[in-house]
């Protein structure tokens, strides 16, 4: 795999006021949504990446180079700044920060196409020709202690690309967050992203997770909250193609996001990816008014734009009456037992508004939890696929279960009683790095666990489900002639 080892470009480190990360004294009353003041904090314009301009994307190298085997830059111990967050949590100051809000769109919206550049009208119009897409997805990808792990994944990622009929190759690769650790420093960028996906012949998408937001105060980070996602929106939502001096040299250029939450339209497919901000635990999408509370937002601080833009873009989908596969993309996983846990709160909030739009996803993704867990949750006629793809490089989390647990198995603690759902848990892996590879066809979803130790040799994936488009519910995969 890889181009010639560069070091990252150093760069001149502006200085900054520190600022501590503290709660607002008071909670006012919650409003209804539309009358809230939802001004963010922080600047709404994209800023341009740092680098040179060019008119047309690149993605691999020209030639493939064998694994690094170090890192270019030496990762330092994060042990200082993790007591520092530690002493946060413990005095209820670490709390989301604001991100910043695309202005004068509701439902900001990249498409395939635009992110193919000059041929990405002909490239579209090929997929839809053969009447299937492909792409991959994970999450938690980067790693602070060698390329090995982050390496064995997308070298069989890459052996995707080979032996294929075109129709099935991929078309992209999609990231649910945690792409550099431990914060998201764009010093980390070049191992841990670049270099790590020199060879990957395809556009990158990315929604951040939460060390790719977090902002800690001095001396373990600036402690300025406008720091969030800095690095994040420098290599994935820049106006223009760039090359990043976080590239050090090697050809990928940045992604065009429009920002860290969007609609992906791609061939049958919409990714609506959204950003569940900088905690540990539960994600976070909204300002999220608080019932035993009296309707006190929890955290006034952030905007409800994404509750808008989800609505926005569900209803779009209703008024098109698109009909190819809807996806929610979000780093925090609404469900997920371990050491990380599921989001209640944001996934009411979601649910909310699919049933408002009367829209319901065929599958939500997530990372955050450092393995891989696919649950099904059955919804009036519905089977939704939800499922955690967290173990994409960094450090694999085990579960307190045995190895061995038979599945399926209910899990009667993630239900709503409201909703008179159920939840079950499917499969699980925790002790592998892997991906999913995602197949879209007019009829089906059919969503693919490759784990890394296979190797590429073996097609096959360890688990698998498919999802009827026109029901909403599970199926048998039937592969297109």
């Amino acid at each position: 795999m890889v181009s010639p080892r560069k070091s990252p470009a150093k760069k001149s480190a502006a200085s900054k006021k520190s600022a501590t990360l503290k709660a607002p004294a008071k909670k006012p009353i919650a409003k209804p949504r539309s009358a809230r003041n939802n001004k963010p904090t922080v600047p709404t314009t994209l800023q341009p990446g740092t680098g040179s301009a060019v008119p047309a994307p690149v993605f691999a190298e020209l030639r493939s180079t064998p694994d690094p085997t170090k890192y270019t830059v030496r990762h330092s111990s994060d042990s200082d700044a993790y007591k520092e967050m530690d002493k946060l949590v413990s005095s209820n100051q670490f709390v989301p920060l604001p991100f910043p809000v695309v202005q004068g769109v509701t439902e900001p919206v990249l498409t395939l196409a635009a992110a193919l550049g000059p041929g990405g009208g002909r490239a579209v119009a090929k997929i839809q020709a053969a009447g299937q897409i492909v792409f991959h997805t994970a999450g938690d990808t980067g790693s602070t202690t060698s390329p090995k792990s982050e390496n064995t994944v997308v070298d069989k990622l890459l052996s995707d690309f080979s032996g294929e009929a075109p129709a099935a190759v991929p078309q992209f690769f999609y990231n649910l967050g945690d792409i550099v650790y431990s914060f998201g420093e764009d010093k980390y960028y070049y191992d841990q992203f670049y270099d790590a996906y020199r060879d990957y012949p395809a556009p990158i998408f990315a929604i951040p997770g939460n060390h790719d937001g977090i902002v800690l105060p001095p001396p373990a980070g600036t402690g300025v909250p406008t720091d969030s996602l800095k690095s994040f929106l420098a290599n994935f939502c820049t106006p223009t193609f760039t090359h990043s001096i976080d590239a050090a040299g090697l050809s990928r250029t940045t992604m065009i996001q429009p920002g860290v939450y969007f609609t992906l339209e791609a061939p049958l497919v919409r990714i609506l990816g959204l950003y569940s901000n900088m905690l540990e635990n539960p994600g976070v999408i909204s300002s999220t008014p608080n019932p035993n509370k009296g309707g006190a937002l929890s955290f006034p601080q952030l905007a409800d734009a994404q509750l808008d833009y989800l609505n926005a873009a569900l209803t779009r989908i209703k008024a098109e009456n698109f009909t190819g596969a809807v996806i929610i993309a979000v780093h925090h996983p609404p469900y997920a037992f371990g050491t990380k846990s599921g989001s209640p709160v944001m996934l009411k909030e979601i649910d909310a508004i699919c049933g408002s739009a009367s829209v319901w996803p065929h599958a939500v993704l997530s990372g955050h939890a450092h393995n891989y867990q696919r649950y099904t949750r059955t919804l009036g006629g519905r089977q939704i696929p939800y499922l955690v793809i967290g173990n994409g490089g960094h450090g694999l989390q085990k579960l307190n279960i045995p190895s061995t647990l038979r599945t399926p198995v209910s899990m009667p603690v993630f239900a709503q009683p409201e909703q008179k759902d159920s939840v079950v848990l499917n499969s699980y892996d925790f002790t592998d790095y892997g991906y999913c590879r995602v197949t879209v066809n007019p009829k089906q979803l059919y969503i693919e666990y490759h784990p890394a130790s296979d190797g590429g040799a073996i097609k096959t994936p360890d688990d698998s489900v498919t999802v009827d488009l026109a029901s909403g519910t599970l199926t048998t995969f039937t592969p297109t002639t």
